[in-house]
């Protein structure tokens, strides 16, 4: 949340606004605090608000902000105050957990924006369900986390608390492939990944497709993303006489390994995911980035008619950092949790109910609105019904969209 945003509600304590009424609201487990002014219910995120991942996770977190002021401004739920409390969990699973605990102990607390990393999604899950607390992520891709760890060949919903907004590895992996391999025209992959939850199952499902399509993986390995050396699996790339290198994991370490693969004399493009998809992976990967791909759920929302207004809010908003690859999914996300709260409330004669967190879970299944990426919905598994994506490539220093559309498979 911005400064100016804390100093506000700073201020609203000292004055006796969020004080909670002698009824004693907070007896209940999941309602959110009644207030001389209505009733507050808080918005959690957990996202990487500081380290190598901050770009995005501060996207995140500040388009989180932006719906939850614009609900307010509107008093989109009539006798409803929303706030944002926001968790570091600097991309660690670990933080995560504690995050998430920190965030059910909160009793304020009706619904969760995040995470980024599906890896730090696997530790929370568990710990919201238990709790009947929603959590929607903007961003993370792996099947597994709705499907379950057999999805390939058995779809079981494990946790019926966690929704998102971004498409998943089962699409990207495979709408990449069909790109590089029918559009780009290259027939000879090296498939690298960091060994990650997100990376790993993303180079997979690419891979798989890729090999359908009747292209040869010439080569694998995988990468330490603790180190920035990657001189040993570049000369690989090199030897391996691949066309092409398919990269699993994140900006971080996809910029400094596609300069280094160049620089070992592989003068091929690397492509990667949505986990690339940023401006500082053409900062680290340098000049010889130029023709590099990356692909990243949904549409550009600047090219979408229905992100126009979000755009315009998150520049008058005057937010120091861009809201990046996932703000527009983030304020989607958000409002989804506010709608969901909405339909709570109006099925409840204007008040929370004393099981609010089990019933906003509930009413998340049935939430559909037009937001700022399109139609926003969930099937049967909490996954985002908007299954577009879209390639970009590094022109002239710059991520410039080359293709949009849906996987056919």
């Amino acid at each position: 949340m911005r400064q100016r945003s804390l100093i506000a509600i700073t201020a609203a304590l000292s004055a006796g606004a969020l004080t909670l009424t002698a009824c004693g609201s907070r007896d209940s487990d999941d309602k959110g605090s009644d207030s001389g002014d209505g009733t507050v219910v808080t918005i959690g995120v957990d996202a990487p608000l500081t380290g190598d991942l901050s770009s995005l996770g501060l996207g995140i977190k500040n388009s989180v902000d932006l719906a939850v002021k614009n609900a307010n401004k509107k008093k989109y739920v009539d006798g409803v105050t929303f706030k944002v409390v926001a968790k570091d969990d600097q991309a660690q699973a670990s933080s995560g957990q504690q995050n998430a605990t920190a965030l059910v102990a909160d009793k304020e607390v009706l619904g969760v924006v995040g995470p980024l990393n599906s890896s730090v999604a696997e530790s929370m899950q568990k710990v919201f369900d238990d709790a009947k607390l929603v959590e929607v992520s903007p961003a993370n891709t792996g099947p597994s986390l709705t499907q379950g760890a057999d999805w390939q060949t058995k779809k079981v919903r494990t946790y019926k608390s966690y929704f998102r907004t971004a498409t998943t590895d089962a699409i990207q992996g495979p709408f990449a492939a069909q790109y590089v391999f029918n559009d780009a025209k290259k027939k000879k992959v090296f498939v690298i990944d960091d060994k990650k939850t997100y990376g790993a199952g993303l180079a997979a499902t690419f891979t798989d497709e890729f090999k359908k399509l009747g292209g040869t993986v010439v080569g694998t390995q995988h990468i330490n993303p603790d180190s920035k050396d990657y001189s040993a699996v570049a000369t690989e790339v090199k030897n391996s006489g691949a066309d092409v290198v398919y990269y699993g994991g994140e900006f971080p370490q996809a910029g400094p390994l596609s300069k280094q693969i160049k620089a070992a004399g592989a003068k091929i493009p690397l492509v990667g995911g949505d986990g690339i998809k940023d401006d500082n992976f053409i900062k680290l990967a340098g000049a010889t980035a130029t023709g590099d791909l990356a692909t990243s759920v949904g549409a550009p929302v600047e090219s979408l008619d229905s992100a126009k207004t979000f755009v315009a809010d998150y520049k008058a908003a005057g937010y120091k950092e861009d809201y990046a690859a996932y703000g527009g999914y983030s304020y989607d996300s958000a409002w989804a949790i506010i709608e969901a709260v909405k339909k709570v409330v109006s099925d409840n004669d204007g008040k929370l109910p004393d099981d609010a967190r089990a019933k906003v879970t509930e009413a998340m299944q049935n939430v559909s609105f037009d937001g700022v990426t399109g139609k926003v919905s969930f099937d049967e598994y909490g996954d985002a019904t908007n299954k577009q994506l879209t390639v970009y490539a590094v022109e002239n220093g710059a991520f410039k969209t080359v293709k949009s559309g849906t996987f056919t498979g």
